[in-house]
């Protein structure tokens, strides 16, 4: 397994702690398992002994696992992670609306310096860099709240993938063993994700760089040394300096598209040829050498995608994960009001939410009596039983979806 799979693999359970006000709420049916605690007990002890663990001493097994309780919660969302559950067009449109554009492009005003030095040392451009911030923790305001050893501790013992998961628990030990980061700053994702651009523990250590000179590796609290951890992580998994991720393109009639795949690359001169143009109707640019067709919904927009493309895609192993990081990268350097969706509409009649729409849309529903709480954009549990009970209402499929055929029947009241 080359370097570019092992952080695939490494980097295939990250959940962007933005993207869970668009995770999708519990279902009945997916309750927290009951978890003996004697059978995680005895789980622990097992693995303060295996091979996993050799690099742990058992003074920091102890300290951190003692009176350790499972948290079942996240057995039910290591089945629901969003970017594979949700609609390409409903996760598209709440992580890169107008207010995350927004904010990227003051957070780059604010950076510019920094992310212009981690430029020089590794070529990532600086825009790509503050589009992975603003996807991953909305640039430092979502860093995720679950204590990393309480989850990867429950996911080593429980559910798929207990392997994966027992070297990322090994590895977030062995980085409270070497002090690199407080425990108490080493909360992140059900998944185990943690810091500006929520890194998985045995990520930070292929990545994490102290760019700020202060000696410490700190991707939690200093935004130099995690953007720059970031642009490390994407020059490891192969990102070229100069090249775009990709572009937006149309396709001529005709076009056998049966084969499409962003592994599938042609020379561009080979969609040129082909009739592909950008979406605007304009030649393809020679800036990409190489790319792939990759459409992410039929009859919806369509990409050539490259090299750096593939970098993104590696931070989560997700197409619509790394979309929405290109789409966000684009805007972050576009002019001001500049449109945040595709030119080619999406495959739907009724569109995805932003979370401005989401919160707006929780505000009718509190005016008509339900009790969901506050208006945070959210769409959690209780959004979507009103939600049903509106649609129901409304004569709609009663599946709970915030959509803007619901939002602008609420609107007239």
């Amino acid at each position: 397994m080359n370097q570019t799979d092992r952080i695939r693999r490494a980097a295939l359970a990250v959940l962007a702690t933005s993207a869970l006000s668009a995770a999708p709420a519990l279902r009945a049916q997916d309750a927290p398992p009951t978890i003996d605690p004697a059978q995680f007990s005895a789980c622990l002890n097992e693995l303060k002994v295996s091979q996993a663990f050799r690099a742990i001493t058992p003074v920091t097994f102890a300290q951190h696992t003692a009176n350790l309780a499972a948290d079942p919660s996240v057995l039910v969302l290591l089945n629901r992670q969003p970017e594979f559950t949700m609609p390409v067009w409903d996760y598209i449109a709440v992580l890169v609306d107008d207010e995350r554009v927004a904010d990227g492009r003051a957070a780059y005003a604010k950076w510019q310096g920094t992310l212009q030095k981690i430029e020089q040392q590794t070529g990532v451009a600086p825009h790509v860099v503050v589009g992975v911030w603003g996807v991953e923790s909305n640039f430092g305001q979502n860093l995720g709240g679950r204590p990393l050893v309480q989850s990867l501790a429950t996911l080593s013992c429980f559910g798929r993938r207990q392997a994966y998961f027992r070297g990322e628990f090994a590895a977030v030990l062995r980085i409270l063993q070497e002090g690199h980061i407080a425990p108490d700053k080493l909360v992140g994702s059900w998944a185990g994700a943690f810091g500006q651009t929520q890194f998985m523990p045995s990520t930070f250590f292929r990545s994490a760089v102290d760019f700020d000179g202060d000696g410490r590796r700190d991707i939690v609290d200093s935004v130099p040394d995690a953007l720059a951890s970031t642009a490390k992580f994407l020059q490891n998994a192969g990102y070229r300096r100069g090249e775009p991720w990709g572009f937006e393109v149309k396709l001529p009639p005709g076009l056998d598209t049966s084969d499409a795949s962003r592994k599938n690359k042609r020379p561009i001169d080979a969609w040129r040829s082909a009739g592909v143009t950008l979406a605007d109707g304009s030649p393809l640019p020679g800036s990409l050498p190489s790319a792939g067709l990759m459409i992410p919904a039929r009859g919806g927009p369509a990409f050539l995608v490259g090299r750096n493309f593939d970098t993104l895609y590696s931070y989560n192993a997700s197409e619509n994960y790394g979309l929405a990081i290109a789409q966000l990268s684009n805007l972050v350097g576009a002019p001001a009001g500049t449109p945040v969706g595709f030119v080619q509409p999406w495959p739907t009649d009724d569109a995805g939410l932003s979370r401005a729409q989401n919160r707006e849309l929780q505000t009718l529903l509190l005016a008509r009596g339900h009790d969901i709480g506050s208006a945070d954009g959210m769409i959690g549990a209780k959004t979507r039983e009103a939600i049903k009970a509106e649609q129901q209402r409304l004569g709609h499929k009663p599946d709970g979806r915030a959509g803007q055929k619901l939002l602008a029947a609420l609107r007239r009241g």
